[in-house]
C-alpha cells in the first residue's frame, strides 16, 4: 500500500500538479490583468476596513481571512523553508517568492467563485467552497463529492493529526508525555470547535495577528542584529537561483533545478493557492462585492509566504547555521539558527510558536472538513459524529507513528488541487466578468457592490438566498457565457 501511495504521489505532484499549479498561476495573472499587483493597495484597504464589520451577526471577511491563514500558517512555515533551504539551497527562497506571486492570481479566482455559489445557511453565516461551485456552476455533484471526500481525509484527519504531532516533539524535550499534549489540545480546540464557526473565526481573529506579527517580530529582531549582512543574503539568494555562485555546466543546471523544484514545493505546500482548501473559509464571509473577498483572499497568499516564510529564510541565512550535508535540518535548522542569534531562550521562542501555529491550523482544519461534510450531507448528527473523530484524531496524531498519514495526505490534497484547478480554470470567465464588474465601479471612486441582476448566468445558478442585499433588475445584455460540455466559458 505505501508504495502505491508513493507512486501516486509522484505522478500527482512530481508530473502533472507542479505543472498545473504554475500554469495556472500565470494564466490567471493574465486573465485578471495582474490584479495582484495594481489592486495590491485595495486589497490592503479592503482587509483593514472589513474588520468594522456586525460580527454579532455575521461573518466578517477579516475574520474569514484570519482562519484562512490559521489553516496555511503551520509547522511547514518553520521546517518546510528550512527544508528547502537546506536541500535546493538559498536560491530556493527566490522560487518560493514567484510561485507565491503567481500563486495570489489563482487565490483571486478561486475565492471569488466560492463568494458567488455559498450557500445561506439562515443564521447570519454562509459556507461554500470548490465542491459548492462545482455542484452549482459546472453541474456535477459527484465531482464535488469527491473533493469533499478528499479534503475531510487531509484536512479533517490526516493534517490535525500532524499538526498534533508537531506540538509534541516541539515540547519532547520538557520532559511532558506525548498523550498529555494530545489530551490538551483535544479540550481546548474542542471547546472552540463545539462553537461552531462563529467560535472558530472569533479565535483566529484574536489568535492570528499576534501569532504571525509575533514571529515577524522576532525575524526582524535577527535582521536588525545583521543589518550590514542584508545586501550579502539578497545577493546570494539570486545568485544561488540562477546557478551564478556554482560552477558552469552541470552543477549549475542541476543547482538551479533543485532551487526551483524546492521553492516551487515549498510555495505550493505553504500557501496553498489553488488546492481549493482557503476559499472553504472565503466564502464564510459577508462581503460587499465578491471580488473584494478575491482581494483579501490573495493577501493570504502573500502574508504566508512573502512574509512568514521569508521571515524563517532570514533568520536561517542570517545565522550562518546553515551547513550543506550536515543532517541538520527541518525544524532543528530552524531552531538552531535562532538559538545562534538570541541565545537559549530562542528554543522556548519556537516551542511557543510551534505551539500557536499548529494549534490555529488544527481549528481551521476541522471547519473546512466540516463545511465539506455538510455539502455532502446536512445532519446534526453526523456533524457531531465528525467533531468526535476529529479530537480522537488529534489526541492519537500526538503519540502515533505519522508516516503513512502524511503519504495518504498528500495523496488527498493532490486529489483535490487536481479537481479544483480544473474547475476554476473552466470557470475563468465568470471570474473575468465579475473582476472587471468590480473594477468599473471602483474607478468611478465608490465602494463596489455586487448585483447579481447584472449577471443573468449568475442569478440562474446562484442560490436564490444570496447577494440579494444590492440585485435590483437591469437592462443588459446576457453576458458572452456560453455552456459546452459541462464548461463555462468566456
Amino acid at each position: 500500500m505505501n508504495e502505491i501511495i508513493a507512486v501516486a504521489n509522484d505522478l500527482i505532484w512530481g508530473n502533472i500538479l507542479m505543472y498545473l499549479l504554475l500554469g495556472a498561476g500565470i494564466f490567471f495573472t493574465l486573465k485578471t490583468r495582474f490584479a495582484q499587483i495594481r489592486l495590491f493597495s485595495q486589497a490592503c484597504r479592503t482587509m483593514l476596513t472589513s474588520r468594522n464589520r456586525d460580527c454579532k451577526t455575521h461573518i466578517s471577511p477579516f475574520q474569514t481571512f484570519c482562519t484562512s491563514l490559521a489553516a496555511r500558517i503551520g509547522t511547514g512555515n518553520m521546517a518546510g523553508v528550512a527544508v528547502a533551504i537546506y536541500l535546493g539551497g538559498p536560491g530556493a527562497v527566490f522560487w518560493m517568492w514567484l510561485i507565491a506571486l503567481l500563486g495570489m492570481a489563482t487565490s483571486v479566482a478561486e475565492n471569488i467563485l466560492a463568494q458567488l455559489y455559498k450557500t445561506n445557511n439562515h443564521d447570519g453565516t454562509f459556507r461554500g467552497g470548490p465542491a459548492y461551485y462545482i455542484e452549482k456552476a459546472i453541474g456535477q455533484r459527484w465531482l464535488g463529492i469527491i473533493f469533499s471526500i478528499a479534503l475531510i481525509i487531509a484536512f479533517g484527519f490526516a493534517f490535525n493529526s500532524v499538526q498534533s504531532n508537531s506540538i509534541a516533539a516541539a515540547f519532547s524535550s520538557y520532559d511532558i508525555p506525548a498523550y498529555w499534549i494530545g489530551i490538551g489540545l483535544a479540550v481546548t480546540s474542542g471547546l472552540i470547535i463545539f462553537g461552531g464557526v462563529r467560535s472558530i473565526s472569533r479565535a483566529a481573529e484574536m489568535i492570528v495577528p499576534i501569532m504571525a506579527f509575533g514571529y515577524l517580530l522576532v525575524a526582524l529582531v535577527v535582521v536588525a542584529l545583521n543589518i550590514s549582512e542584508l545586501p550579502a543574503v539578497f545577493s546570494l539568494i539570486f545568485k544561488s537561483a540562477f546557478g551564478l555562485e556554482s560552477a558552469a555546466g552541470g552543477g549549475a543546471g542541476y543547482m538551479i533545478s533543485q532551487a526551483m523544484m524546492q521553492g516551487i514545493k515549498r510555495g505550493l505546500f505553504s500557501n496553498e493557492a489553488g488546492m481549493g482548501s482557503a476559499p472553504n473559509a472565503a466564502a464564510a464571509a459577508h462581503a460587499s462585492h465578491p471580488a473584494s473577498q478575491g482581494m483579501i483572499g490573495m493577501l493570504g497568499v502573500f502574508m504566508d509566504t512573502m512574509v512568514v516564510c521569508t521571515a524563517t529564510a532570514a533568520i536561517i541565512l542570517m545565522s550562518g547555521a546553515l551547513e550543506p550535508g550536515s543532517g541538520v535540518t527541518g525544524i532543528e535548522l530552524t531552531q538552531a539558527a535562532l538559538v545562534s542569534q538570541v541565545g537559549p531562550w530562542g528554543k522556548h521562542l519556537i516551542a511557543a510558536a510551534i505551539l500557536m501555529f499548529a494549534f490555529t491550523s488544527i481549528i481551521a482544519n476541522y471547519y473546512y472538513g466540516e463545511s465539506n461534510l455538510r455539502f455532502i450531507r446536512e445532519s446534526k448528527s453526523l456533524v457531531m459524529v465528525y467533531r468526535v473523530a476529529v479530537i480522537a484524531m488529534v489526541i492519537w496524531g500526538a503519540v502515533g507513528d505519522l508516516p503513512t498519514v502524511w503519504a495518504f495526505a498528500d495523496l488527498s490534497m493532490g486529489t483535490m488541487a487536481l479537481i479544483n484547478l480544473i474547475s476554476i480554470l473552466v470557470l475563468s470567465g465568470i471570474v473575468a466578468q465579475v473582476l472587471r464588474d468590480y473594477d468599473e465601479q471602483l474607478k468611478t471612486g465608490i465602494t463596489p457592490v455586487f448585483n447579481r441582476k447584472k449577471f443573468p448566468y449568475l442569478d440562474r445558478t446562484m442560490d436564490n438566498d444570496v447577494w440579494q442585499e444590492h440585485s435590483a433588475p437591469v437592462r443588459t445584455a446576457e453576458p458572452k457565457v456560453t455552456v459546452n460540455n459541462d464548461a463555462v466559458l468566456d
